[in-house]
């Protein structure tokens, strides 16, 4: 009982980071909220988003309409590294009482209006609305009778356009907004539940009733009862002492979607033949690899052991050729071995925060619907995880002969930390400096900083306590004192030569399904199809691991015994391919011109890569480990 009680309240301190009490997300055992016809539905509003800039805005950076008082929603942490901020906002909704041109406030847009406006309208920003933690999207195929639906994340700013016979382009603002609620009513009850949210921006001119009435307004543009124009005045153009009136329609419709489902129409998938072709695709190269892995585990290998064990003297060993000649040298410990350590724990840490990741999203706990849940998860186990990764390499490090755990440990818990870290730090400068909401606050930055030295430091050193406290792991076979001879290998078994092609087919194993991650992260759009996602992952260590074994067995082959470094380069190369291929996604997809974004964009490629180095190497690592362990104990050696 003394240990249980720990353990359940670390696990609660998690759900609360993870699954903050303000966020609504469906879970058994957790009720959706019911409505009541003439219930309030407060819409909060979210950050001012561009795929163009990727530098996001809180959504008063612009002077919209403000409620008396502006409140912030609690927010987790992975929603602020996201740049997150949601607030509330004066538009008010009764459940299943249509509105129509409620006029939301007046303003007078002076030179730094102007200015934001314009700005935002050129980066081609997007406004972000929440409603009963649904986003607020724009169909684009509306009221067309089409059952095949797309939606885009929220709705522009503005739009740039030529308008009454001028030549030059002007800025318009979109200052109406015809909302419509999407609910499904319970047959027995009057009850309903939110299942959509849609709107669609307009931009127009409004004239109103002189003089302006603030009670109520009279709008000469627009006939409340009937939602239609009395006088196309056209849309509303971004001009300095000009007056903008913001206003807004209401509409319910009744739908069949159940609430479980209503995230459905928001995740649906065009595209799932090419996910299916990525699958295909990488289990061709597994099959590939499989087969050639079992050649020689099977065929070339079962027949040297056999041949060699017959052999009846010494000198008859010697006169062999090939693999089972460095036998004296291939447990050798490399050159840097605390280094090599440091990266397979910290590649073990990695890994085991990723797998564990993928299954809460396997489970459906990191629905869209948590906000901000999937990173929050990820940063926590990472932090956790590093008790594992301190075991890894303090065990490692014990098998290499090596005395100083206090010195691997405290490089396992800052190396990898730091570097990424860094980066971070100068990133967040860079998005500070342009007055983004995506610059991580002091607060959070101290959370960020309190998780690694206050949790994941100790965590790494005891685990590497407790792996440097095991017995050493005995190697298969004596080590000679004196190494061996390394031949002069062939071109194409050149160590950078054969680290290099080493890392192209994991990378093929993942480059289809890295569109869609990267897609996702830049373009703005959902991301669900965590199946998929898992079953590529699965490939992926499949593809590094067999990879890496044909390659070592071919250099130990060729009488190279210094494996240990490229096992675990081999495999990480692939990361190497990741970062050439976000290169080309930049230039090819991406729409980015500020100076500034684009250092964003391949500072944070270079994090993600230099991650996937880490996880892939480790894994390539393990698996030759276990390879070469494996042959040289079935050899019979006085």
């Amino acid at each position: 009982m003394g240990r249980a009680a720990p353990i359940a309240t670390l696990f609660f301190l998690f759900a609360l980071l993870v699954f903050p009490s303000t966020h609504s997300f469906y879970l058994p055992g957790v009720t959706p909220q019911d409505f009541q016809r003439g219930d309030p539905l407060p819409v909060k509003v979210n950050k001012l988003s561009s795929t163009k800039t990727q530098l996001p805005y809180h959504y008063y950076f612009l002077n919209y309409c403000k409620p008396p008082k502006v409140v912030n929603s609690a927010e987790n942490l992975g929603e602020v590294l996201r740049g997150d901020r949601i607030e509330n906002s004066v538009y008010k909704f009764q459940m299943r009482e249509e509105q129509s041109c409620k006029v939301a406030c007046r303003i007078k847009l002076d030179p730094k209006t102007v200015k934001n406006f314009k700005e935002k309208i050129d980066d081609e920003y997007r406004v972000n609305m929440i409603l009963d933690n649904l986003p607020v999207t724009v169909p684009n195929q509306w009221g067309d009778g089409s059952q095949l639906t797309t939606y885009e994340h929220g709705f522009h700013v503005g739009f740039k356009g030529i308008f009454s016979g001028s030549k030059d382009e002007k800025h318009f603002i979109n200052n109406h907004l015809s909302f419509r609620v999407m609910y499904h009513k319970d047959p027995e009850t009057d009850v309903a539940r939110i299942v959509g949210f849609e709107v669609m921006p307009y931009s127009i001119n409004h004239e109103y009733k002189q003089p302006w009435d603030e009670k109520n307004p009279q709008l000469l543009t627009c006939n409340p009862k009937t939602n239609n124009r009395i006088q196309d005045t056209g849309p509303q153009e971004v001009i300095l002492d000009k007056e903008v009136i913001f206003t807004y329609d209401v509409s319910f419709q009744a739908s069949d979607i159940k609430w479980a489902s209503r995230w459905d129409t928001y995740l649906h998938m065009n595209d799932d033949q090419i996910h299916w072709f990525s699958i295909i695709n990488s289990l061709m190269i597994v099959l590939f690899l499989s087969g050639m892995v079992a050649m020689i585990m099977m065929r070339t290998l079962y027949k040297d052991i056999a041949n060699y064990n017959q052999l009846e003297t010494q000198e008859e060993a010697q006169e062999e050729t090939g693999w089972k000649l460095v036998h004296g040298d291939v447990f050798r410990p490399p050159v840097k071995s605390s280094l090599l350590c440091v990266y397979v724990g910290t590649g073990v840490q990695f890994f085991g925060s990723t797998l564990v990741t993928m299954i809460f999203a396997l489970l459906g706990f990191l629905s869209p619907s948590n906000r901000g849940g999937l990173m929050t998860v990820m940063v926590l186990l990472w932090v956790f995880m590093g008790l594992f990764a301190g075991y890894s390499s303090g065990r490692l490090n014990k098998m290499f002969r090596a005395k100083e755990w206090k010195k691997i440990a405290l490089r396992t818990a800052f190396m990898f930390p730091a570097i990424v870290f860094t980066i971070f730090f100068v990133l967040n400068a860079l998005i500070w400096g342009e007055k983004s909401s995506g610059a991580v606050p002091f607060g959070t930055m101290f959370v960020l900083v309190f998780l690694w030295f206050g949790i994941s430091v100790p965590l790494v050193f005891i685990g590497s306590y407790l792996g440097f406290k095991k017995p050493a792991i005995e190697d298969p076979v004596k080590t000679n004192k004196i190494p061996r001879q390394i031949p002069e290998p062939a071109w194409y078994m050149h160590p950078v030569f054969s680290i290099l092609i080493g890392g192209i087919l994991p990378f093929g194993a993942v480059f289809i399904e890295l569109f869609f991650i990267l897609t996702s992260i830049w373009l703005n759009q959902f991301y669900y199809i965590f199946g998929f996602l898992f079953l590529v992952f699965v490939i992926l260590i499949i593809t590094c691991a067999e990879i890496t074994i044909v390659l070592c067995y071919f250099q130990l082959c060729n009488e190279d015994y210094h494996w240990w470094w490229r096992a675990y380069l081999t495999a990480g190369s692939s990361a190497v391919y990741l970062f050439l291929y976000s290169i080309f996604y930049f230039f090819t997809k991406l729409e980015i011109t500020k100076v500034v974004s684009g250092i964003l964009y391949f500072g944070y490629m270079l994090i993600g890569s230099y991650a996937f180095f880490v996880l892939t190497g480790t894994i390539g690592f393990y698996a030759c480990f276990w390879f070469v362990r494996k042959i040289y104990s079935s050899l019979k050696i006085d």
